[in-house]
């Protein structure tokens, strides 16, 4: 039976986070200005880092963290869940990086350590689609329904919709495309910064979305899938409330994961809503967010993989 959560994620703890010009030139969600040292960033996220890694493993979920390496430097390695994924069919895909300063990101030796620890079928490698400027970003670009095999996107110039038909064709998925714009009518960058899945339920900016079809296209389908609609607003959206991922502990008990910044803009209803469903876990990451433009859902790359 196919699930919507694992008790597994990959994180990796970032050597040399920072601020990335090239990754800004489309994620409206990064800020340069600051008082503090580029020494000083780093460490910061490096606590941030360590504490949410710690929260996670207190509840019971398998965190597997891998350490960046100091060559070539990587100011956004905290976010995996943009080149890699895996599969419960056996499968890992690597995926092709807009800005050239995170294709870097991609190694061969997580790969290979993936390979040690669970069984892995096929590899299925998407860079190549560089050379031609076509760009998918693993699950910050495309929120995956598991059990009802849908696949969420909203285009961008880093979800290209010719490699979301190839996902689908291997993946046996179906695809739901769709245009989402922030407050400044700009596209927005990943879908998993509108939009989270749950087992029970989708938290979701609608007001991104102006294409009124597309939006009924949408609530049609979360209906039919039987998804409780938590929605957000556009000011929420930018605290990452919709950057959130459910995962689960051993026992079974699951979690929708979040930073702080996302969980204190959340009114009571909405947290009532989630509740009904699941526990919420929140970790500070104002550091992360303000300079790398990611929040937790982007940190956390899950594994499918049999052990």
């Amino acid at each position: 039976m196919k699930s919507q959560t694992t008790t597994q994620i990959m994180m990796i703890r970032p050597a040399h986070f920072g601020y990335n010009a090239q990754t800004a030139e489309n994620n409206s969600f990064q800020t340069k200005e600051t008082d503090l040292s580029v020494e000083e960033i780093k460490n910061k996220a490096q606590e941030e880092f360590d504490f949410f890694v710690q929260k996670l493993r207190d509840k019971g979920v398998e965190v597997l963290v891998v350490e960046d390496t100091d060559d070539p430097i990587k100011p956004d390695a905290v976010f995996p869940n943009n080149w890699i994924s895996f599969h419960d069919n056996g499968t890992i895909i690597t995926y092709p990086m807009y800005a050239p300063s995170r294709r870097g990101e991609r190694r061969e030796d997580i790969v290979n350590l993936i390979k040690e620890k669970f069984e892995v079928k096929r590899l299925i490698r998407l860079e190549e689609y560089e050379s031609s400027n076509q760009f998918l970003e693993g699950t910050g670009s495309m929120i995956l329904d598991r059990v009802n095999r849908l696949v969420y996107a909203c285009i961008s110039p880093r979800t290209e919709a010719k490699l979301l038909d190839e996902f689908c064709n291997w993946a046996k998925y179906k695809k739901v495309e769709f245009h989402a714009v922030d407050d400044n009518d700009v596209d927005i960058y990943h879908t998993n910064v509108m939009m989270a899945i749950g087992d029970r339920f989708v938290v979701i900016c609608l007001d991104t979305i102006k294409d009124k079809s597309e939006k009924k296209k949408l609530l049609q389908g979360f209906k039919k899938t039987n998804k409780e609609v938590v929605e957000i607003s556009l000011e929420q959206m930018n605290a990452f409330a919709g950057n959130m991922l459910q995962v689960q502990n051993s026992l079974g008990k699951t979690f929708l994961v979040m930073s702080e910044q996302a969980y204190q803009s959340l009114h009571t209803e909405q947290v009532q809503q989630i509740e009904k469903h699941t526990e919420i876990l929140h970790a500070p990451l104002y550091t992360i967010e303000k300079f790398g433009g990611g929040s937790a859902r982007c940190m956390m790359a899950e594994i499918f993989l049999k052990k």
